[in-house]
């Protein structure tokens, strides 16, 4: 790090500080408050680079990997009243093949606008695309369930295509057609009980893991962990979503041996399929949005595609320095990616692609994220926007942790401006 940018890092009081008040309450706290001022002293955090810098230097640090949706196949159609879809699935070069749904208006005539539609985190990994997007076949019981608690209890993808757009939702590493077999997630018999990893997955018995800091499957509302005391899981997706919830970790720990993290796949994966996207003779400008882990992975894919037009985070914004102890664990690895806080905090980057067109929606009542981390991401913003103080939309909800109907209204209004225009 340069001379400047130590001297524009954040002083080690005012990081350590947040911490401190809960210090008090636990042994753990007060070792992380005083690790927080060594390591600002030291190491220099969030310093504030300019945003073309910013993006190159946490495009590198977070390992994107440079991927493309290969082999794109319409493995099938259907029509769903005025909405019509596709299911595609293309490769990325490694796993099992993408499967996404491409929805667009049935009688579309000419180039519509796209938006790369997100799917969140939220400890479910069984599904992806199905927790935002329906398909030919209805939502399951886990997907109805979790929609209605986040989602106003409906697909905000198709009801985005009904207002004139081509919308894609597609899986992404360790989600969906994207996911690891059940035993590999669940670890070899015993594992558990040997205490392979920490919040050991699964066992042969069927025993609930705790909850994990670091795999947060409570990270998104909704998707509370079990506890001990919890019946064992009973449909598959249930099980695979608790054995899952143990083995982002793992998936974390080889991404970053392997020179890249856990973050910069996904974000490859979200970079490939918008440049498919834009590759459609029937869509014109390109888009993407997201609620709290697709809130993270469209603030990822504005920073660094340079050619979506506009990009909308839901319920996905703080600074790093306000979620120090609190709100650090019940958070995916995603949100930590190794380097990026010597580069910036995480408002930083989400507002990096300014002057480009950026919504983000503050859910005041999330359980996790701190209103004062929002209201200093909201002023970040708003600094690196100074200079174009309308292509930035801030919309503060008196809501919990959710991407509600009268939100997602907001959402399809502002995206309708940007790239229909």
């Amino acid at each position: 790090m340069s001379s400047e940018q130590a001297a524009a890092s954040v002083p080690a009081e005012q990081i350590a500080a947040p911490v401190s008040a809960a210090a008090a309450q636990a042994g753990t706290a007060r070792v992380f408050t005083e690790l927080a001022g060594i390591a600002a002293a030291q190491r220099g955090l969030y310093p504030a680079l300019p945003g073309p810098e910013l993006r190159a230097a946490a495009r590198d640090a977070i390992g994107v990997l440079d991927l493309a949706a290969a082999d794109v196949r319409i493995e099938r159609t259907w029509t769903d009243g005025d909405l019509r879809g596709e299911e595609l699935s293309w490769t990325v070069g490694f796993g099992p093949r993408t499967r996404a749904y491409l929805l667009k208006p049935r009688d579309a005539d000419g180039p519509l606008p796209g938006v790369v539609a997100l799917h969140c985190h939220a400890g479910m990994k069984y599904a992806g695309k199905e927790k935002i997007a329906d398909g030919p076949e209805p939502p399951s019981p886990e997907v109805r369930r979790l929609r209605d608690a986040i989602y106003g209890g409906r697909a905000f993808a198709n009801a985005l295509a009904r207002r004139g757009f081509v919308v894609l939702a597609h899986d992404v590493l360790t989600w969906g057609s994207r996911r690891f077999p059940l035993e590999t997630a669940e670890g070899p018999p015993g594992a558990a009980q040997r205490g392979d990893a920490p919040g050991a997955p699964l066992s042969e018995t069927g025993a609930a893991p705790s909850s994990e800091p670091g795999a947060a499957p409570s990270s998104e509302a909704g998707a509370a962990p079990l506890s001990e005391t919890d019946v064992a899981p009973s449909s598959e997706a249930d099980r695979y979503d608790a054995a899952a919830k143990a083995h982002e970790h793992v998936v974390a720990k080889y991404c970053t041996v392997l020179g890249t993290s856990f973050t910069g796949v996904v974000a490859g994966e979200d970079l490939a399929a918008a440049a498919y996207l834009r590759s459609r003779p029937d869509v014109g400008a390109v888009g993407c949005a997201g609620l709290s882990g697709g809130g993270l992975r469209a603030a990822l894919l504005g920073a660094f595609d340079p050619d979506l037009r506009a990009v909308v985070v839901a319920a996905m914004a703080s600074s790093y320095r306000d979620m120090l102890d609190r709100h650090v664990p019940r958070h995916t690895w995603m949100l930590w990616p190794p380097g990026l806080a010597r580069l910036g905090d995480w408002p930083d980057l989400m507002a990096a692609r300014a002057p480009g067109p950026l919504m983000v929606q503050y859910a005041l009542r999330d359980e996790l994220f701190p209103e004062e981390g929002m209201r200093r991401a909201h002023a970040m913003i708003g600094e690196r926007y100074r200079d174009a103080p309308e292509s930035y939309a801030a919309v503060f909800a008196e809501v919990p942790h959710s991407f509600d109907v009268p939100m997602q209204e907001r959402a399809f209004d502002w995206l309708a401006a940007q790239l229909k225009g």
